[in-house]
C-alpha cells in the first residue's frame, strides 16, 4: 500500500483544477503564459528545410496531391536520367507517378543540406542523398544530388526548379566499393587501359 501512496498523490494532484492550484501558489506566483502558446517564429531557412522534409515523405509514399502543396504550378524538374526536362507540376505528376509504379518499398536519406536565401521571394537548397529501393524487383542503393530553387507564393516556400543528377546506381546484390587511387597534387591521373 506505501508503493501505492505516491502515485495517488500524484493522481490527486493533477485532478486539482488549476485555479485552485494558484491560489495555493500565492507567494510564488508564476507567470501565466496560456494565451502565448503559439510556437516562435522560424526563418526562412528553417521553413524551407521544413518543406523538403515533407515533401521528401510525401515522394516516398507516393503520395502525389500532398506533394503538390510543395511545388509551383509551372515547376521545372530535371531528372537524373537522359531525359528532357519536364515543365509543369501535371508533367512531373504524370512522370513521377509512371516512376513509382515500379518500385517496391524503399528508404530516401538525405544529407549535408545546405540552404541560401537569396531575398524574401528566391533561395535555393542542395542536398545529397542515399535511396535504397527495390526497382522492378530487383534492389538498388541510388545516390545523388539534388538542387531547389525556391519562390515564395501566398508567403509559402514552393520548389520551383528541381534539379537531381544520379552518382551511382548500384545494384546491391553486386555492390562493391569503388576502387579509388588518390593521385598527387599537380600530376594528371593515368589514362584508363
Amino acid at each position: 500500500m506505501k508503493r501505492f501512496l505516491p502515485f495517488v498523490l500524484v493522481v490527486a494532484m493533477a485532478a486539482v483544477p488549476a485555479a485552485a492550484q494558484k491560489n495555493r501558489n500565492r507567494k510564488n506566483p508564476q507567470p501565466d503564459n496560456s494565451a502565448d502558446s503559439t510556437m516562435p517564429p522560424t526563418n526562412d531557412n528553417q521553413k524551407i528545410d521544413t518543406v523538403i522534409s515533407q515533401m521528401l515523405a510525401a515522394w516516398q509514399v507516393g503520395a502525389v496531391d500532398e506533394m503538390h502543396k510543395y511545388y509551383a504550378d509551372n515547376v521545372c524538374v530535371v531528372s537524373g536520367a537522359w531525359e528532357q526536362p519536364l515543365f509543369g507540376w501535371d508533367a512531373y505528376a504524370k512522370a513521377y507517378t509512371a516512376q513509382r509504379s515500379r518500385i517496391q518499398g524503399g528508404q530516401l536519406d538525405r544529407t549535408n543540406t545546405l540552404i541560401k536565401v537569396i531575398d524574401s521571394n528566391s533561395a535555393w537548397a542542395t542536398y545529397q542523398w542515399q535511396y535504397v529501393v527495390s526497382v522492378d524487383g530487383q534492389p538498388q542503393d541510388i545516390r545523388g544530388h539534388t538542387s531547389l530553387v525556391f519562390t515564395k507564393q501566398a508567403d509559402n516556400w514552393v520548389i520551383a526548379l528541381n534539379h537531381t543528377s544520379m552518382v551511382s546506381d548500384t545494384p546491391i546484390s553486386t555492390a562493391a566499393p569503388p576502387s579509388v587511387t588518390p593521385v598527387p597534387m599537380g600530376q594528371n591521373p593515368a589514362p584508363p587501359q
